[in-house]
């Protein structure tokens, strides 16, 4: 049985979204660059950062995937309004969860932060391009949580470099970027190194689904990766790290469960 984690995996990956989304609206990088280039002073640079709100933003949701679904969603609590660009998705579906389905341009035109969440595959490859990141109102923010060569990185730098994009990258092409890279010390760039999936006890999630997806193999029943519902069936509260409680106990004897996480295969043994 081969099934996949990717479901609990966009959980923190849509978490760290958001944060960037919220973060962006406020410009919050752009202060804390002038912040420290200011010490113990605020003026004139506190009000010089333009419209540093989030309040009737729009969101370009760019791939409805896993991760683009729960982003929308949770964008639903703030005064946002949300489009979202994906050539198999359907109006209603991007209804359910609160978008605006447009098309890619169209998006691009219309967003104050655009996040990507589309998978790389060679049609996608640079689907933000130097022709489309000039789509951009000038003041937008690229946010880039999916993978690097969704952007080309040489028009993007140029766009940021002029200072008419920010970015927020938690991924990059390549990856690292080359010492050099001007993206490193522009102020109106955020890199993280590829940060936003599971690390630390969010790994812990990910035990959980393949723990239960083995439970539900134990007991017969397909596995959840196969359903088409957005969320899985969950085990009791209590037992487990996060205070999850197992799944049923086999009847098959100790399982062991190796889970690939960060690069590193965690083994789990449950008897």
């Amino acid at each position: 049985m081969v099934t996949s984690a990717a479901r609990a995996n966009a959980i923190p990956v849509s978490e760290y979204t958001l944060a960037a989304v919220l973060m962006a609206g406020k410009r919050a990088h752009r202060f804390a660059a002038a912040y420290r280039g200011s010490p113990g002073v605020w003026e004139p640079w506190r009000d010089a950062v333009p419209d540093p709100s989030n309040y009737r933003r729009t969101v370009g949701i760019v791939g409805l995937s896993n991760v683009g679904r729960r982003v929308a969603a949770l964008l639903r609590s703030f005064d946002v309004t949300v489009l979202a660009a994906d050539p198999h998705a359907s109006a209603a579906g991007a209804a359910a969860v609160g978008a605006s389905l447009v098309d890619l341009e169209t998006l691009l035109r219309r967003s104050d932060i655009v996040t990507l969440h589309a998978p790389q595959l060679p049609e996608t490859r640079h689907l933000l391009d130097r022709r489309r990141l000039a789509m951009l109102r000038d003041g937008a923010t690229v946010i880039n949580t999916a993978r690097g060569g969704l952007v080309d990185t040489a028009a993007l730098t140029d766009e940021c470099a002029a200072g008419r994009l920010d970015a927020i990258l938690d991924v990059t092409d390549p990856e690292p970027l080359p010492a050099g890279s001007p993206l490193y010390t522009l102020p109106n760039v955020v890199l993280t190194p590829h940060i936003a999936g599971a690390l630390g006890s969010e790994t812990y999630r990910l035990v959980d689904a393949a723990l239960d997806e083995l439970a539900r193999f134990a007991e017969g029943r397909a596995p959840c990766t196969r359903s088409a519902a957005t969320t899985c069936p969950r085990s009791p509260e209590g037992a487990r790290p996060g205070g999850r409680a197992p799944s049923p106990q086999f009847t098959v004897g100790p399982v062991r469960t190796d889970v690939l996480t960060s690069g590193e295969v965690v083994s789990v043994v449950r008897t």
